[in-house]
């Protein structure tokens, strides 16, 4: 790719052109060296839910999370699978192409962009697997309740891209600074993992915790993923903390990587 082909930093018209075209790259590059290619995006939060769904509902006394289990699962696994992988793949987002970066006059920040829109986009076509288990659901003992809490899902999908690109603005920059972040921060994703509500709800949580949950942005997030489907994941209070922590990761995601930009070059 040349410095053409992107175009000059300062239009917002050829940025997004040069966005969407890295993000291609990463998802041709993904899909064309697999065997499998599309169904990597599918398998693998399947795998995940059918271990999680055996284990708290065969092996287990499950008392956690709503009816139909599978289905309050992986609404909140496949949202999990895109915060994960991409926020790993913030620790590698300026190395893996630092000639790249360097020679380039795009804004360095569409390093992290690309990665959370490619990412996205596999969340994305992840879907249909919820959408198999709710209309499997639908003939079980308990169906699925759809609501209106369903449009509230694009608001989701926005609501995490906005936490997911603050977080990258962050996590990027500092892992080329200090390389120890790369392992520290996939230490603190298997940590995050159970510390959010992906195989229990906030509601479950005794009520210390439940408040303390509120301040982790993922559980609004993963309520509003629910709610069109488990109406009483409403929550006000914690979907509202959760869009002004991402809002506010984002604002300071913006500012360090301004002033970290320029010793990032010099580390590359």
């Amino acid at each position: 790719m040349t410095t053409a082909a992107v175009g000059a930093p300062g239009s917002p018209r050829r940025y997004l052109h040069s966005l969407w075209l890295l993000s291609g790259r990463d998802l041709k590059v993904r899909y064309s060296t697999s065997a499998l290619g599309y169904l990597w995006s599918v398998l693998d939060p399947l795998v995940m839910s059918a271990i999680y769904w055996f284990v708290f509902t065969q092996i287990f006394q499950r008392t956690v999370g709503e009816e139909p289990y599978i289905v309050f699962l992986i609404t909140a696994l496949l949202p999990w699978v895109w915060f994960n992988v991409t926020v790993s793949d913030f620790t590698r987002a300026f190395n893996k192409d630092a000639r790249l970066v360097r020679s380039t006059a795009i804004p360095r920040s569409i390093w992290v962009n690309r990665i959370v829109l490619s990412k996205g986009i596999e969340f994305l076509c992840s879907l249909p697997v919820l959408v198999l288990f709710v209309v499997v659901a639908s003939f079980g003992q308990t169906p699925v309740q759809l609501n209106w809490g369903l449009l509230l899902f694009p608001v989701a999908v926005v609501l995490q891209a906005v936490l997911l690109v603050g977080l990258g603005l962050l996590v990027a920059p500092l892992c080329v600074i200090w390389t120890d972040l790369e392992r520290t921060t996939k230490l603190i994703l298997r940590a995050l993992f159970y510390a959010s509500p992906v195989i229990y709800g906030v509601s479950d949580l005794p009520g210390g915790f439940e408040a303390l949950a509120a301040f982790n942005p993922l559980s609004g997030i993963f309520a509003l993923y629910r709610v069109g489907f488990f109406p009483a994941e409403w929550d006000p209070w914690v979907i509202g903390i959760g869009a002004l922590i991402s809002f506010l990761v984002l604002a300071l995601g913006l500012l360090v990587f301004r002033r970290l930009e320029r010793p990032l070059l010099k580390e590359l």
